[in-house]
């Protein structure tokens, strides 16, 4: 058994939806991983983020992705880039890279919070 999140612990976390406006190779991650620029609207503006999502996605399919990021967690130094959000998914079943977590429906506006 697991221990239990309160409801009040879960919405201390900033999960919001933001859309990917740039991707780019990240060849310097130990793992394979893409570097990306999120718009999470004019609320919080334009994060960085660093996801090993090679594999499940390509450069292509994350241009213009609705994605759900954590915003409110401290940045993560990754090698010598910043990433500022924690990008969401789960891992792929081949075990290689993460699925992102993306809206069944584009009803949604960016930068919308999870609750």
């Amino acid at each position: 058994m697991t221990d239990q999140t309160t409801y009040d612990e879960f919405r201390e976390i900033d999960i919001r939806l933001g859309k990917v406006v740039e991707v780019q190779d990240f060849p310097e991650a130990h793992k394979p991983a893409f570097k990306l620029k999120i718009d999470f609207g004019p609320e919080i503006g334009i994060k960085s983020s660093s996801v090993q999502a090679v594999g499940p996605h390509t450069k292509e399919d994350l241009q213009g992705l609705l994605v759900c990021c954590v915003v409110n967690f401290p940045p993560k130094q990754v090698g010598k880039f910043t990433s500022e959000v924690l990008t969401l998914g789960f891992r792929n079943t081949a075990g290689i890279g993460w699925v992102l977590i993306t809206p069944a429906k584009d009803s949604v506006e960016i930068g919308d919070r999870l609750t």
